[in-house]
């Protein structure tokens, strides 16, 4: 859609707007910037040689048409919200002028009212994913069940237990500080007796050696104290996780759904989810079609 002229990778605005990110967001924008570059350079097209500063409207306004006709509509807003970002660390560096930057960014967001996507983990099916972790006795066995309990206990986000030191668990207190979220946010979660117990094991297995509180473990039942990637993390996960249809975001989504339903209000919710917003904190409820049957058996009508 637009040129060939490469750029130094010291300037190089993905480059420079991924170096910003935290851990959580890095994969999925690097991810969202891949297919735009794709899109804009054709095959073969990366964010890191791409010349993003020659980007027009009339380019992001053929990127818009293209994401819309292959992905959800939130889909296509999340990669053009990457695709207006490295264009501002364009202008930020030099290498677009303002109103070209301003023109380039002037493409509307894809507007759609879709039901929410994914769902929450029942009660039994979670009982189901501990128990094939207690079956297995090697220590792979116990720190995946420690990853589950944080995940569903803490409402982690995906990539979240790969950032957590050995010193960011308070034992005492049940607690886990996650530090960097999105959005560079540190914040404070709180596991339940039992979750805590499931980490409590884990350490066990693992010592009180300082480091990564999750760690590879070798065939040999080895532990390891280095940082489990989060692409490492997702396959484990998703070695334990066979049931169809749930990810590791299904344990947050999950974790919201619950909190809710036990009476939590929303905003405490919202802080403890580590959300910007209420609203996004209720497009993770689940609970949904239950709450409006619910609602609708309180209408009545006069007896004929």
């Amino acid at each position: 859609m637009t040129t060939s002229r490469r750029s130094e990778p010291e300037d190089n605005p993905a480059r420079v707007y991924l170096a910003s990110l935290a851990p959580g967001s890095y994969w999925a924008v690097r991810h969202s910037l891949e297919t735009v570059a794709s899109l804009l350079g054709g095959e073969g097209a990366d964010p890191w040689t791409y010349p993003w500063w020659e980007v027009r409207y009339r380019d992001t306004a053929a990127v818009r048409a293209a994401l819309a006709k292959r992905f959800a509509p939130s889909t296509v807003n999340r990669m053009l919200s990457a695709l207006r970002c490295v264009l501002k660390n364009a202008w930020r560096l030099g290498l677009m002028d303002h109103e070209t930057y301003a023109r380039a960014v002037d493409v509307q967001n894809v507007k759609a009212r879709t039901l929410p996507r994914g769902r929450a983990v029942e009660q039994e099916e979670l009982r189901k994913l501990f128990g094939v972790c207690a079956a297995d006795p090697s220590p792979a066995g116990r720190r995946d069940a420690a990853m589950l309990a944080a995940l569903y206990g803490g409402g982690l986000r995906r990539a979240e237990p790969c950032g957590l030191d050995l010193a960011d668990f308070d034992c005492g207190n049940c607690a886990l500080t996650v530090r960097s979220g999105k959005g560079r946010q540190d914040r404070t979660v709180y596991l339940s007796s039992e979750a805590c117990g499931f980490v409590r094991l884990w350490i066990a297995e693992r010592q009180e050696e300082p480091g990564a509180l999750f760690c590879p473990v070798a065939s040999t039942g080895e532990v390891r104290v280095s940082r489990l990637g989060g692409e490492s993390l997702w396959y484990i996960l998703r070695r334990r996780l066979k049931v169809e249809g749930i990810s590791p975001h299904s344990m947050r989504r999950a974790y919201v759904t619950d909190l809710l339903s036990a009476g939590v209000d929303v905003f405490t919710v919202q802080r403890l989810a580590g959300h910007a917003d209420a609203v996004t904190t209720a497009r993770y409820d689940r609970r949904r079609d239950e709450v409006q049957r619910q609602a609708s058996a309180r209408i009545s009508l006069p007896q004929a």
